[in-house]
């Protein structure tokens, strides 16, 4: 852990941001109870916020029992769709004359 004040090596970009007094005073308390520097606190916290978010776009937790649903249907020999073959033999207006 880094001192209070000082820049860890490798840390080269900066980042700005604004925040009202109460804001700052809950960060700042925050980052006290938890030993660490007011930017390592704020650096920790929205990059676990930030890898949350990207692997909710990724990951999908679901049961066993949908899991399972899931690959019937992946496994089940493929119907018939008249709306896709529809489509699919329709000129697409940017190939239209």
């Amino acid at each position: 852990m880094a001192a209070i004040g000082t820049s860890p090596p490798g840390r080269s970009a900066r980042l700005g941001l604004r925040a009202t007094p109460d804001q700052e005073a809950v960060l700042r308390r925050a980052a006290e109870v938890s030993h660490k520097s007011l930017t390592d606190f704020i650096l920790d916290t929205a990059c676990l916020a930030a890898e949350q978010t990207l692997l909710d776009q990724r990951l999908f937790m679901v049961s066993g029992s949908q899991a399972q649903a899931l690959m019937d249907l992946l496994e089940s020999p493929e119907q018939v769709n008249q709306g896709l073959q529809d489509l699919f033999t329709r000129q697409a207006p940017w190939d239209a004359p």
